[in-house]
């Protein structure tokens, strides 16, 4: 059995957070407003899920992590959304978030862009998640639409998620305009929250549109390094950077502080309906940036399948 551990979350009101964020974006942005807001509708344009909101029971999981992948990759390391859905108990939840693919199913190592409604007693899965890989023709970014091949919903090695019941509902929009200090969108946005709430750990995860500008993303490579990567230099030779460019829609999951579960405190996955996608560091365009946001703190953390060996390396 895999061993899942439980966390409950400081839950502020949105009317709180929202203060606070505001607050701390303005520091980081030239232009940024934060209130509470109803959920668009996520089953539209440009996001386009098989759910309509993000509210309702939020909650976060931590699954598996890097050092399923370095030094070196154990790729025995599988799950599959709709266990994790049981296991956070909430089956049938609607999960955003950021991980790796099930090479297993796959063929190659890649970024996955979960953007699943997990089964149900009465439905089976929705996937609308992505794959963004590294194009063997060019090297450049493939991006697809993972029901376009794959009918599972596996994935493998570390995921981040962001779950609920997929309903609408109150939610935190938040819109920050060009940027002016050197922390990126969800840094500063998970930094606030740490500085505000200090020892009491808050969880927040939602969509975010990169409106204008470009980012740095990055990619992994389709074949595990055979080297042991051992250190951030040797993780970020191996891994492939690209500029890309916006609209693009990316899903955050944050935690400000560690509880004492070896979290990745921050990951974000992005996709787009251009072709680019994968894992965002931050724009390359501060001038021009614009973000706009959908956010709910979560109730519940769940830590799935510790590492029982573990580093600090990769978890940027």
């Amino acid at each position: 059995m895999t061993k899942v551990e439980r966390f409950a979350f400081h839950v502020p009101s949105l009317e709180e957070l929202a203060g606070v964020l505001q607050k701390g974006l303005k520091e980081n942005f030239a232009d940024a407003q934060v209130s509470v807001v109803d959920c668009p509708d996520l089953t539209q344009e440009p996001f386009n899920f098989p759910a309509k909101g993000i509210c309702g029971k939020p909650r976060i999981a931590d699954v598996g992590g890097v050092p399923y992948l370095i030094p070196l990759v154990q790729k025995e390391k599988v799950y599959d959304l709709n266990t994790v859905a049981k296991d956070i108990e909430l089956p049938g939840a609607f999960i955003l978030g950021a991980g790796a693919v099930s090479s297993r199913i796959v063929g190659v190592n890649a970024e996955f862009i979960p953007i699943v409604q997990t089964k149900s007693e009465k439905k089976p899965a929705v996937n609308g998640s992505y794959i963004a890989q590294i194009n063997p023709a060019d090297k450049g970014c493939l991006l697809e639409k993972y029901s376009s091949k794959y009918n599972d919903c596996e994935f493998g090695l570390l995921a981040n998620l962001y779950a609920s019941e997929g309903q609408p509902g109150k939610v935190i929009e938040v819109k920050a305009n060009g940027r002016t200090g050197e922390l990126n969108f969800v840094s500063c946005l998970r930094q606030t929250l740490e500085k505000h709430y200090g020892e009491k750990p808050v969880g927040m995860g939602g969509t975010f549109i990169i409106q204008k500008g470009k980012a740095k993303i990055h990619i992994m490579p389709p074949e595990f390094s055979a080297c042991p990567l051992n250190t951030d230099e040797d993780l970020n030779n191996w891994l492939k950077f690209f500029e890309m460019k916006a609209p693009l829609i990316c899903q955050p999951v944050i935690v400000s502080r560690d509880p004492g579960f070896d979290l990745r405190v921050e990951h974000t996955h992005c996709f787009s309906h251009h072709g680019e996608g994968g894992h965002y560091h931050h724009d390359t365009s501060p001038d021009s940036v614009q973000y706009l946001g959908y956010l709910l703190p979560a109730e519940l953390l769940f830590r799935i399948d510790r590492p029982q060996e573990t580093h600090p390396i990769g978890r940027d």
